[in-house]
């Protein structure tokens, strides 16, 4: 089934660049650290799932990239724009050679069954 998206032309010619401009520069950040890195975990400060799954890959012996945008009291709208992007509504989001696989227990499941070591190879 295909994620639904506002179709660009149901968007309202006088807002439609702040629309597509909405903090692009953290969504490029992310997509250039997708770009670079076989495993980008992308998070925030305070929360205890993105610490849990760098937790999990760094038990796993997988090296990972983080990225943080702010905490529960900053930068909401720069992971805002994230989310908008991936579609992923929390946090951590994890990406695996450039596919979001997901968050926390997302990542322990792959890890549990071997998928992503397979994902890694």
């Amino acid at each position: 089934m295909p994620r639904a998206i506002l179709e660009e032309a149901q968007i309202h010619p006088a807002v439609r660049a702040f629309v597509a401009g909405h903090h692009a520069e953290t969504v490029q950040q992310v997509q250039a650290a997708v770009a670079r890195h076989p495993v980008v975990v992308v998070g925030m400060a305070q929360n205890p799932f993105v610490k849990k799954a760098r937790k999990a890959l760094d038990a796993a012996g997988v090296g990972h990239h983080d990225l943080d945008f702010g905490s529960y009291f900053s930068e909401w709208r720069r992971r805002n724009a994230v989310k908008m992007w991936c579609g992923w509504p929390t946090f951590p989001i994890v990406f695996v050679k450039g596919q979001l696989v997901g968050g926390a227990q997302d990542l322990d499941k792959l890890i549990a069954s071997g998928e992503l070591r397979q994902l890694l190879a």
